[in-house]
């Protein structure tokens, strides 16, 4: 698991990145022909990661609830995120990990509920929810990539 851990690691320093070399207006900004923007793919990453590894454990992780909603899969912007927004995900993206390992630590993962995700992924354990997650949060940057070129 710690090649997991590290791996996640560096992809989220990534999408730290697109805060230093982006302003509040780019994160934003929605380009023509698209339904979503920069700062949506991050929400949604943070959302999922919660979603897959502990709900998918039976357990409450640490996303309130509106939070959630707006980034779950199959949402849209519907607002400008605000500067505090930008602010609380710069926190989550690293502070999730954190707590995150301190609870794989702590054996708290105990069941997982088996199930195939949307991307495909068969699910039946914890191991395996990690792993979509580095896959998952792996596509989003890509994709983060190319919104960059156009906004």
């Amino acid at each position: 698991m710690k090649s997991v851990f590290k791996a996640w690691t560096a992809g989220r320093r990534m999408y730290l990145d697109f805060f230093e070399s982006c302003s509040l207006e780019t994160l934003n900004k929605i380009p023509n022909g698209f339904n979503n923007n920069l700062i949506w793919n991050i929400g949604h990453i943070l959302v999922t990661q919660q979603k897959l590894v502990y709900k998918g454990a039976n357990l409450q992780g640490y996303i309130p609830d509106d939070m959630f909603n707006r980034y779950r899969s199959g949402t849209k912007p519907t607002v400008p995120v605000t500067q505090s927004e930008v602010d609380e995900f710069k926190y989550l993206l690293i502070s999730l990990i954190d707590k995150t390992e301190q609870d794989y630590a702590k054996g708290l993962f105990v069941t997982y509920n088996t199930r195939i995700t949307g991307i495909g992924f068969h699910l039946s354990s914890i191991q395996d929810a990690f792993e979509c997650n580095n896959f998952h949060e792996g596509l989003h940057l890509g994709y983060m990539k190319g919104l960059r070129k156009l906004v």
